[in-house]
């Protein structure tokens, strides 16, 4: 078997992991161009490869898979940098994207603006025509009228269309008459049907995620084709797929008709890492992922040995910004990556993010020009990062740059640059503890009954006052904790999802028309894996799922179905139970009088990719604990001289107590004072940052 390279392009980096044929993990990791994707490509798989003792053809010319991931999409629609893009709606209902669903994050907050919609409503045209929600034609198409609106989108210069019709779900032959006048008229633009994109009821998901879709597809199918053909140009043979936003992966066809999936896709691969680390390291099912990046720092959670999905995904903030309305994988993010910026606002008050500084001109201390001071330049100042040692030493750090643009922080607060820095690293830390909370302890998770596993070139400055103020006794950071997500693609399947809308309630359940939407679920699960080939169908796992909610409540909830078929009474009494006993555990109520509510069907096919990679391996150190060497370090109140350890001079099982800091070629782990941190025999970190 052939190598397997995961390449995650990310704000700041791109990460690259190859897993060799003895199942060795080797990881880099460069700076991300965003001009030309496949430079930082190429040069993270170099450094990768020199580690092997490989070349560059040498790893693409031995190589089998490559899974991609990109931060493309969802950069583009953050920087509103999509496509013109016309949303085709039922006459009547111009206005499902600037109403959203009438929610606002702050009720009393009358200062914010209302959000502009994904689509603005001059270009939103309205098709006259309506489908009642049992899928009866109210009121016939109008072709002509139509017909005058494609043609006028013609005109005006549209580069993608997106269609979304009342209760197409239910009836989709208006939908496809519109698709057959586009495909006549304007047969080069892309387009998007909301009825097999998104079959669901509650219309400004399924809108907003048809938008969404459209908007993308020029852009993305160019970036894709831009980053095959430099693949292919510099001699890669084998297969290459993208990462998807329900943690699994897509060839490059599929995910061009669908970009939608590729909307953080790259978080959404962590906590396949994750659960795959707590497993080898035998911590249990349970496991918080905490992902620091240079642009944001992602919570995601596997509960049960079962990573968390949901559809509440939103793109710039709840209610403000816009839903994908897909099934992904739940993370949450923000503003706190290595990258972000540290900021003073009006009221004198220090701030961290939302903006960051990426990877141009990146924070003050990469020496490329950015003067705006961001955590990286706190822990720099702080001594926690060798300057000489970044990246394992291809790139110098400049210490003065960094406490230059943190000098003007540290005026403000009247505080010396040292604790100014250290009030940067722990704000950073409890913006990362809130977001952990919301994700977990508001949603009935209790992270003392959890392990954190630790990710992304950031992870390690803070991770161990983060878990001691959770109270989090068990830790670990991977030996790969700086390539994370990329590391998570090694673990990933190949992964689909298709769902169909039947309302229906237990105390009268529609056994026929649930049935018959399973049997379409199943319909498009079974095209899915046919174009992957015969071999595909046979390694196919199906799974099904329902959303559900007790009747009149607002939101619901996925349940796993306990069959593939409902047949009997007592299949739907199993399908309230389980229900029952999921809402309880989150809400911790149970109304065993109430009836059950089911909304929207769903189907998930997961395809398993052969693979050879293991969790990594310790590598073969001297006896004995030796510092490299120490340095000066701040933890709050005075410089402490500190010893520091080279990873690969770290034997397996001898505890390094704090303060201290190990330094690995992309990552740096800070061992605080009473704290302390060992390597397991796989090579990774297990952190003890809990007194008992």
């Amino acid at each position: 078997m052939g190598y397997r390279v995961t390449v995650d392009t990310g704000g700041t980096f791109t990460d690259v992991v190859i897993a060799a044929d003895d199942g060795r993990l080797a990881v880099g990791k460069s700076l991300t161009t965003p001009d030309r994707i496949f430079d930082g490509m190429r040069a993270a798989i170099d450094v990768t490869a020199d580690d092997l003792g490989l070349s560059l053809s040498d790893v693409l010319t031995a190589t089998d898979i490559l899974i991609y991931g990109t931060t493309r999409a969802t950069n583009a629609i953050v920087e509103k940098n999509i496509a013109k893009t016309a949303l085709l709606v039922t006459e009547g209902f111009p206005n499902i994207l600037l109403l959203r669903e009438g929610g606002k994050e702050d009720a009393f907050d009358f200062t914010a603006e209302y959000p502009e919609p994904y689509i603005a409503q001059q270009n939103t045209f309205e098709v006259p025509e309506r489908i009642d929600a049992e899928g009866g034609v109210v009121n016939p198409i109008d072709l002509v009228a139509a017909r005058c609106i494609i043609e006028r989108m013609g005109t005006r210069g549209f580069e993608a269309i997106a269609v979304c019709l009342l209760w197409s779900i239910a009836n989709p032959d208006h939908e496809l008459a519109v698709a057959g006048l586009i495909d006549e008229l304007l047969p080069d633009i892309p387009y998007t049907l909301s009825h097999r994109l998104l079959p669901v009821v509650r219309e400004y998901r399924r809108a907003s995620a048809t938008a969404i879709d459209a908007s993308l597809k020029p852009l993305m199918r160019a970036h894709l084709r831009e980053m095959e053909a430099d693949l292919r140009t510099a001699g890669y043979q084998g297969e290459v797929l993208v990462s998807t936003s329900v943690g699994g992966c897509m060839n490059v066809g599929e995910l061009a008709e669908h970009p939608i999936h590729s909307v953080r896709s790259g978080p959404a691969m962590a906590p396949v890492a994750g659960r795959y680390y707590a497993n080898a390291e035998g911590m249990g099912d349970d496991v918080i992922i905490c992902d620091t990046g240079g642009t944001t720092f992602d919570v995601s959670l596997v509960r049960g040995g079962n990573v968390k999905y949901t559809r509440e995904t939103w793109i710039g903030g709840r209610w403000r910004g816009h839903i994908l309305g897909i099934s992904a994988v739940d993370v949450r993010s923000i503003g706190a990556g290595g990258g972000s910026i540290a900021w003073i606002d009006p009221g004198g008050l220090l701030q961290i993010g939302p903006h960051s500084a990426g990877a141009e001109p990146g924070p003050a201390c990469y020496g490329r020009g950015g003067q705006e001071p961001t955590v990286t330049d706190a822990a720099a100042v702080l001594g926690y990062i060798d300057p000489d040692f970044f990246l394992g030493g291809r790139m110098a750090l400049d210490l003065s740059a960094a406490a230059l643009a943190l000098g003007r922080v540290a005026a403000a607060l009247g505080l010396s640059i040292e604790a100014a820095a250290y009030a940067v690293n722990n704000l950073a830390g409890e913006l990362m503890i809130k977001a952990i909370q919301e994700i977990t302890v508001a949603e009935g998770f209790d992270p003392r009954e959890s392990v954190i596993v630790a990710g992304g070139g950031a992870a390690g400055l803070n991770i161990m006052p983060i878990a001691r103020e959770l109270d989090c006794a068990r830790v670990i950071l991977p030996q790969t904790a700086s390539v994370l997500s990329a590391c998570g693609m090694q673990f990933a399947d190949i992964v689909s999802e298709h769902a169909a809308s039947r309302v229906t309630g237990s105390g009268d359940f529609d056994f026929d028309g649930v049935n018959a939407a399973l049997q379409a679920i199943d319909g498009e699960l079974d095209r899915f894996t046919a174009a992957l080939g015969a071999d595909a169908g046979v390694r196919a796992r199906k799974s099904y799922f329902v959303e559900g909610r007790y009747r009149f409540q607002i939101w619901e909830l996925e349940i796993p179905l306990p069959v593939g078929r409902f047949r009997s009474d007592a299949d739907v009494a199993a399908l309230v139970e389980a229900f029952h006993a999921i809402h309880e555990r989150i809400y911790a109520v149970r109304d065993a009088d109430a009836e059950l509510e089911c909304l929207n069907w769903k189907g998930r096919v997961t395809v398993p990719l052969d693979r050879s990679a293991g969790a990594g391996s310790a590598e073969t150190v001297p006896a004995g604990l030796v510092p490299k060497g120490e340095r000066w370090a701040y933890f709050g109140s005075d410089a402490v001289m500190t010893p520091v350890f080279r990873g690969r001079d770290v034997p397996s099982d001898t505890p390094i107590a704090g303060p201290a800091i190990i330094e690995e070629p992309t990552t740096t782990l800070v061992v605080y004072p009473g704290m302390s941190a060992h390597r397991s025999g796989a090579g990774n970190y297990l952190l003890d940052a809990v007194t008992p």
